[in-house]
């Protein structure tokens, strides 16, 4: 497994900086367009909620890319916040 010295950008800092800003778009512009309350996409932005299957689909289709792509980004985070309270993982099983 690798170790990450720092935690990966969140979904949310991706939509921010990468897509919110440079469009100029409002999180209340962002939200109608996907037909969402504002108060999801502010979570996401705010790093307060997960990107969901359902909204990386949605995200993927807003801005003409793939829903893995969100779910990556959000696996990452999961992945990084996980080792970090796991503790000690199980030696590997003997297998044969």
């Amino acid at each position: 497994m690798i170790s990450r010295s720092r935690k990966p950008t969140t979904p949310g800092e991706i939509l921010k900086e990468e897509f919110l800003v440079p469009l100029n778009m409002t999180q209340r512009q962002l939200a109608e367009h996907l037909g969402c309350d504002v108060k999801v996409v502010n979570r996401i932005v705010n790093g307060r909620t997960s990107v969901t299957a359902e909204m990386a689909l949605k995200l993927g289709a807003a801005f003409k890319m793939t829903a893995e792509f969100w779910l990556n980004a959000q696996k990452a985070v999961d992945l990084y916040e996980a080792a970090q309270n796991v503790g000690t993982l199980p030696r590997p099983l003997k297998v044969g």
